[in-house]
């Protein structure tokens, strides 16, 4: 598999799906419109996907990496000659039939408790410098359905022993 993001002229996720967000991609103050992507050479077989977008760079800045978006339950009847594209603020719009999971900001040190904020995308906002966020997708051989709010390790257990095939990209965004 394969995944195919645009990235803006200087190699960064564009501000509107970041921390330089125009209000009308803001929510709370959040970025909470998720970037358009495709997924290509989704296995046979697929019945559906799950993806996490994870900062591994935000160990340093609060101790653990933060979870920016979990989802799953992308329905495999979507794949297209292998192909998947999620479009722009699939988040918001619940596009592809997804459930979605809580984000970092639902945790203690965020004490968010909006659900537009915690339960769906939470666009990059580097503290500290450029940080790369870690796109995952993962095609299953099985519908992995959670209810809304789950945590993005009760995914992981879902999928065990149901990843068909996986793909990663890394996305900088700036400071």
């Amino acid at each position: 598999m394969d995944i195919k993001v645009t990235l803006d002229e200087r190699g960064f996720l564009p501000d509107r799906y970041a921390k330089y967000a125009d209000r009308a991609h803001l929510h709370a103050g959040v970025p909470t419109c998720s970037f358009p992507f495709e997924v290509t050479d989704v296995p046979a077989g697929t019945a559906s996907l799950a993806l996490t977008i994870v900062d591994f760079d935000a160990i340093p800045v609060c101790g653990f990496p933060w979870v920016h978006w979990c989802a799953c339950g992308i329905d495999g009847s979507l794949v297209e000659a292998g192909r998947l594209t999620v479009p722009e603020d699939a988040s918001n719009r619940q596009a592809l039939g997804m459930a979605q999971g809580r984000n970092s900001s639902a945790s203690r040190l965020a004490r968010s408790t909006d659900p537009l904020v915690i339960d769906r995308y939470n666009g990059p906002q580097p503290p500290d410098g450029t940080h790369d966020y870690t796109l995952t997708v993962y095609a299953l051989d099985d519908e992995v359905r959670l209810a809304e709010g789950f945590w993005m390790n009760e995914l992981l257990h879902a999928m065990r022993g149901h990843v068909l095939a996986q793909a990663t990209v890394e996305l900088p965004a700036r400071a």
